[in-house]
């Protein structure tokens, strides 16, 4: 089982509000080079879909939930299929876009429960529980040349040293670059020389 966060970046870091939802001043960043630079399976998740399960926080579990279920594309096809697990405290009913099940109890603990792979699409406050406790394998971020300036990082200040191995790096449409890397949890030598 892996725990994969795939997220939309920019060239600073931020993550906050790439297509606008959350109708922030700076939102819909990502879409600034046109929507097919982030449309389709822009993450390369193929199979990972079929065979794995989706993780969604409240608000980006329901902003999906108004998009997908109405599009009807082969990459649609995979993310109204695929299990979805929702991260909610407030949500009682999450038939909406099926099949979603709503997390009983925290989050970790349904993470670790999967026996597939889990897919975190956005949902900054998912990630974070999941980075604190360990479980994320991969990163896949979708960066675009945009710098904000401001807003929620991926990795904010103070977030412990983590290393990293680059898995693939290639330019995805004309504008973005889809990076891969995997977290390295072997012991690192305490200098290199």
């Amino acid at each position: 089982m892996s725990v994969i966060v795939i997220q939309f970046v920019s060239l600073d870091g931020f993550v906050s509000d790439p297509d606008g939802s959350e109708g922030t001043p700076g939102g819909g960043w990502a879409f600034r080079h046109g929507r097919e630079e982030v449309e389709n399976d822009k993450f390369r998740l193929g199979a990972t879909l079929d065979e794995g399960t989706l993780l969604l926080g409240r608000r980006t579990w329901q902003h999906f939930a108004e998009l997908w279920p109405s599009r009807d594309d082969a990459f649609s096809r995979r993310m109204n299929a695929v299990p979805k697990l929702v991260a909610s405290h407030t949500l009682t009913d999450v038939s909406a876009w099926a099949p979603s099940t709503l997390v009983k109890g925290d989050v970790v603990d349904a993470v670790r429960r999967e026996p597939g792979d889990v897919i975190v699409a956005g949902s900054l406050g998912v990630v974070r529980a999941l980075q604190a406790a360990d479980l994320v394998d991969e990163y896949r971020l979708l960066v675009l040349p945009t710098v904000l300036g401001a807003g929620e990082r991926l990795f904010p200040d103070g977030f412990p040293r983590t290393y990293l191995t680059t898995v693939s790096s290639e330019m995805n449409g004309i504008a973005a670059v889809l990076s891969c890397y995997r977290v390295d949890r072997t012991p690192q030598a305490s200098s290199r020389g």
